[in-house]
């Protein structure tokens, strides 16, 4: 009888345990939030959209239309290059 309420005690702390939110993850000194190189990019925002063909950027780079269709998957390796409907570029970011 004794070792029944044992673990049923142990259950009820593992049960309460498992119930607990999750600690949010900091970001490392080791792992940059930039991690694909978009702050060097910032200057183009503004510019017009015809800029990109001049210029190379690391492969995996995404240049993203205001239609365009594009995967959701999150790599924060990869540069996204967005530009609106006026021709400018919007913003440069990792995902």
């Amino acid at each position: 009888m004794r070792l029944s309420f044992s673990l049923l005690g142990v259950l009820a702390i593992f049960t309460v345990a498992a119930c607990a939110p999750p600690t949010p993850r900091e970001i490392t000194p080791d792992e940059p939030a930039d991690q694909c190189g978009a702050a060097g990019y910032k200057g183009l925002i503004g510019q017009p959209r015809d800029i990109l063909d001049k210029m190379s950027f690391p492969i995996g780079t995404r240049q993203i239309g205001p239609e365009d269709a594009v995967t959701s998957d999150f790599r924060p390796d990869r540069l996204n290059i967005e530009y609106g409907s006026n021709g400018r570029i919007d913003s440069v970011s990792c995902y």
